[in-house]
């Protein structure tokens, strides 16, 4: 069980990247005060972990209800986390989120960002709500799936402190330092990706 909870735990971590979260935060809450900042904190991991809670307990059944099978899930699924790899280690998903975020921050009556972007689609976005359906079908059985929910919710909660602490965060790692680590977090996201795709593969050839 400790295997299948770092196994997960590294999973979500690459997936969700708490350490990114943070630079995106700091900036859209930029002028804000600081109980305002904890406000938008808190809510925009509340509703993230609703949004994966409910896609890891009905996300089987809604695959079913769509005639999808499990196997051809973790194909799509390692495809979709394979690309979100490539664009961590080429810099285009840091790109992207500061894209969106100074959308955002171009729109001055928009001051909650809890919501959007920060819950959805930049922590429960596409990746980390394929990875919870993905970790959940592989791992049946109750005391697996409290596993696998443990090591989402432990993410989540470093999630929380990273925006808590973004500001002081992002000066103690600099921009180079974040940098890299994205790119080596990426390549071990390219090669989870790849697993997945080979058990999907696995399951459709037996």
């Amino acid at each position: 069980m400790l295997e299948l909870f770092v196994s997960s735990l590294v999973t979500f971590f690459l997936v969700i990247d708490p350490p990114g979260c943070a630079p995106i935060f700091a900036g859209l809450t930029a002028g804000a005060t600081a109980t305002h900042r904890r406000a938008m904190a808190v809510r925009a991991v509340l509703v993230s972990a609703a949004i994966l809670l409910v896609f890891a307990l009905v996300g089987e059944d809604l695959l079913k209800g769509l005639g999808i099978s499990l196997a051809s899930f973790r194909i799509a699924g390692g495809i979709m986390l394979f690309l979100i790899a490539l664009e961590m280690v080429f810099e285009k998903r840091t790109q992207r989120r500061e894209d969106r975020a100074a959308k955002v921050a171009e729109t001055p009556e928009i001051e909650d960002v809890s919501i959007f972007p920060m819950a959805m689609p930049m922590i429960a976005g596409p990746g980390s709500i394929a990875t919870t359906m993905l970790l959940m079908a592989r791992n049946d059985g109750l005391e697996r799936t409290f596993v696998v929910l443990a090591a989402m919710a432990t993410i989540l909660l470093l999630t929380l402190l990273s925006l808590l602490a973004a500001g002081p965060l992002m000066r103690m790692l600099g921009a180079r330092i974040e940098a890299v680590i994205t790119r080596l977090l990426g390549v071990l996201l390219a090669a989870l990706a790849v697993q997945f795709v080979i058990d999907g593969l696995q399951v459709q050839l037996r």
